[in-house]
Formats: C-alpha cells, structure tokens, sequence
C-alpha cells in the first residue's frame, strides 16, 4: 500500500485525481442552480417578465406587496405571488455600477503608485493594508456607515429645501445611496487595488524602460505600456468586485435607507440622498418571514436573478479579455 502511494502519479491518475474536485465543484453549482430555479417556478409562473417590471399592483408599493406575502395563506391563490421588483433590481444595479465604476479608477491609480511611485518603505506598509482592508466584515463598514456617515449626511449634506422638494414622495433622513456607494466602493477597491498590483507587477520591465529610452516620463510609460497590457486583469478584478457588491447585504441593509423605492436619477443629484434597497438586503431582510409559501419563491427569484448576474458578468468578460488578447493585449 506505501508503496503504491510513493510511486510517481502518472498523466493519466493526476488527471484523474485532480478532476474530481473540479467535477464535484460543477456538480454541486449546477445543483444549487436548479434548486433555486426549482423554488423561484412560482413566481415566474404566476408574474411572467412583469415581475422585472415596476409600478405598483392594487395601489401597493414593493414593499407593500411583500408585507401582503407575509400575511398570506399557506396554501396562496395565484394573485398572492404578484410582485413587481423593479424597484429592488434597480437599487443593486445603480450602486453595484457607481461603486464599481469608482472603485476601478482608484484601484487603477493606487496600484500604479505601489508598482512605480511608492518608495519602499511605503509599499512595504501600504501593501499589507490593502490586504487587511480586502478582509474586513462588511458588518464593520455598516457600523461605520450608520454612525458616523449616516448622521453626517443628514446633518451636513442635506438641505431643508432638499427635504421639503421630495417629502411628499420620499423622506430624507441620510441613509441612501451615497452613503451605500460609498461604503461598497470602500469594500470591493482593495479586492481590485490587490489583483491589479499582482497584473502591474508581472508586466516586464524591459517594456517600461524601453518607453523611458525614448524620453516619456513615469506615468506616461506606465499608462501607455504596462495598464495597457494588463487591461484584461482590470477586467476581471472588475467582475470579481462586482460579484461581491451584487451579494452584499448586512451592510446594504443597514445603510441604504431599507426602502423599495427607486431613486429618481432625473431629479438631479438629490438621488444621492434617496433611500433604496438591493436585492441581497431584500433576501437578508426578509427571511424570518419565509415560512410564506409567496414569499419564500419571490425571495428564491431574487437569488436567482443575482446568479444570472453573476454568470452574465463572467461571460461578458470573458468575451472581453477575448477581444482584448486578439488586439495584442496580454
């Protein structure tokens, strides 16, 4: 038996061993995929494309809807699974896009200052923090958000002509977007700041002085030569950081105002102020109640569309990385 466990593992029983856990890996994603499709059939069945839709049903606000599920039957009618969650996917895709969009261009331009600017003793301090801060619970950022940024934008930031505009329609108390853009941006930029040092720093270094031979300064040889080249990794870093900002809840639910309302883009930056709610804090916010037959499936649809999301980023991305590397981009 030793003896067989000492010999070297051929090609084949390498392949073998090392592609079950990649097997069982598929196995149990497709799985979960399929039960949570399996749980999310009724509220498809019973609200078609409509349940992306918005508006109210009966006079009924989201939240309003989801409060009607709560108190339903265990054995619901049709008409007790109607929802229109509109309002929740579009709080996930506007701060999941205002923190990522934030989020790339600081990471981006840290990462350059730890690869090129930074002297050694700054990288050598800098570089851990990034890491640390990559690990911090995001029950710690909703505890800062709530105490001190939450207070700090109602009181400073919102004026009282800003409250009366909007009091019939929303109130304006601090927690909201600006506040969840800007804790997320907080979260995700070390993830991104992490895996676009790593993309910097294999780039050659012979690519770097073959620019400054040719009399450009530091910063136009880094954005012209190495940035370019690792576009592909500033993709996925990207991808990586927005899978994790479409799944955040504690943090979403504890600072976005926990509000099924859509913040009006078109009334100019007063959005900023408004109160939302994203899919994940819906999920984390509602699952005491999921003894609900309605409930419980229009819940399992909302994790549903957040897997879809996930896999439609990965996807395009790597449609991305695929067009990028035929330009020459590596």
């Amino acid at each position: 038996m030793l003896a067989a466990l000492r010999r070297p593992l051929t090609d084949r029983r390498a392949a073998l061993l090392l592609g079950v856990p990649a097997v069982l890996v598929v196995t149990v994603i497709v799985a979960m995929v399929v039960f949570v499709t399996i749980k999310a059939w009724p509220t498809f069945e019973h609200n078609g494309l409509a349940w992306l839709g918005g508006g109210s049903i009966d006079g009924n606000t989201v939240d309003e809807q989801l409060g009607t599920m709560v108190e339903g039957s265990a054995d619901p009618p049709p008409e007790a699974y109607a929802l229109r969650a509109w309002p929740l996917i579009f709080g996930t895709v506007l701060t999941t896009a205002l923190a990522i969009a934030l989020g790339t261009v600081i990471a981006v331009l840290a990462a350059i200052f730890i690869v090129d600017l930074a002297p050694p003793k700054v990288r050598a301090v800098v570089v851990p923090v990034v890491r640390l801060l990559a690990a911090v619970p995001s029950v710690v950022y909703g505890l800062i958000g709530i105490l001190v940024l939450v207070p700090f934008v109602n009181d400073h930031l919102i004026s009282e002509g800003q409250r009366q505009s909007v009091q019939n329609v929303i109130p304006l108390s601090g927690p909201g977007v600006l506040v969840s853009v800007v804790l997320l941006t907080l979260m995700v930029t070390p993830i991104m700041i992490s895996l676009i040092t790593d993309a910097l720093r294999s780039v050659p270094r012979g690519w770097r002085e073959g620019a400054l031979a040719l009399g450009v300064t530091t910063w136009r040889a880094t954005m012209s030569v190495a940035v370019r080249a690792i576009r592909p990794a500033i993709v996925a870093a990207a991808v990586l950081a927005s899978a994790r900002a479409l799944g955040e809840a504690i943090m979403l639910s504890m600072v976005s105002g926990s509000n099924g309302y859509a913040p009006r883009i078109q009334d100019g930056l007063i959005f900023l102020f408004e109160p939302l709610r994203p899919l994940a804090a819906t999920i984390a916010e509602n699952t005491e109640s999921i003894n609900s037959p309605a409930l419980e499936s229009s819940l399992y649809a909302m994790a549903l569309l957040l897997l879809l999301s996930c896999f439609t980023l990965s996807i395009g991305a790597f449609a991305i990385k695929r067009v990028l590397r035929t330009q020459g981009v590596r």
